[in-house]
Order: C-alpha cells, then sequence, then structure tokens
C-alpha cells in the first residue's frame, strides 16, 4: 500500500509499526492567500462555502488571511511584516541577563526569609527547653 503525504514529498509505504504516515501541516504562498480571498469577496453568498470545500479550508482562514491582508502582513512576498527593528545580539542577550537576575533576585529573597524563619523557630525552641529545664516537675502531695 503506498501512501502519499503531499505533492512535494514522495509517497511512502507504512513500516509494520505505522499504521499512517504522520500528517504534515500545510503552507500557503503569499499569492495563493491572496488569490482565496479575492475569489472568496467576489463570490455570492451560496458559491463561498463552495470554494472552502473545494480548496479544504475553514472560514476562519479566510478571516485571519482578510485581516492580514488589509494589516498590510500579505503584501510582501513571503516574507513577514516587521514593523519594529530587530534587536541586536547584545539586546538580546541584556535581556535574557535582565531575566534571569530578576529570578535569582526572588530566590534569593525566599531563601533569606525561609532562613529568617528558621531562625526563629530554632530561637523559640531554645526558650521553650530552657523553661522547661528551669521548672521542676510538680510534685505530688
Amino acid at each position: 500500500m503506498v501512501v502519499s503525504t503531499s505533492p512535494d514529498r514522495p509517497a511512502r509505504s507504512p513500516g509494520p509499526g505505522d499504521s499512517a504516515p504522520r500528517p504534515s501541516r500545510r503552507t500557503f504562498s503569499v499569492e495563493y492567500k491572496l488569490a482565496i480571498v479575492a475569489e472568496y469577496e467576489n463570490a455570492a453568498n451560496g458559491e463561498k462555502g463552495a470554494i472552502l470545500r473545494r480548496e479544504g479550508l475553514y472560514s476562519s482562514h479566510i478571516i485571519e488571511w482578510t485581516r492580514a491582508r488589509d494589516a498590510g502582513g500579505l503584501t510582501r512576498a513571503g516574507a513577514a511584516p516587521s514593523d519594529r527593528p530587530r534587536k541586536s545580539a547584545e539586546q538580546v542577550e541584556l535581556e535574557k541577563l535582565r531575566r534571569q537576575n530578576e529570578k535569582l533576585t526572588s530566590e534569593l529573597a525566599r531563601t533569606r526569609m525561609a532562613l529568617d524563619i528558621m531562625g526563629k523557630a530554632r530561637a523559640l525552641l531554645e526558650e521553650i527547653s530552657e523553661s522547661a529545664e528551669r521548672d521542676d516537675p510538680p510534685t505530688r502531695s
């Protein structure tokens, strides 16, 4: 039995322990997305569902692609929109070190609090022990 996963992958036969091939996530080109959104928007209400069934898409795909197009995300050929400048390696490392510093600072505060509590507990136990040694047990009359 030969199973084909997608047109760009070669067909393979499932092995003895393989009941089905591993599915792969579909990717769509920017041109395809723009063409489908345009076709969907120009179609009559009864034909929109037929387009989705024909292409194997969900309405959420169209909504997402329309929003991306309106926001300017589907204008470049395959590139993701980058409105903000890229961070340099030093900036990335600095942010990582700051997060690590915050984590270690909070751990240190917890450790100091635990040591403070343990010290108070020790002092209380010593005080109880000393008071027990000073007090003679009551005698029976």
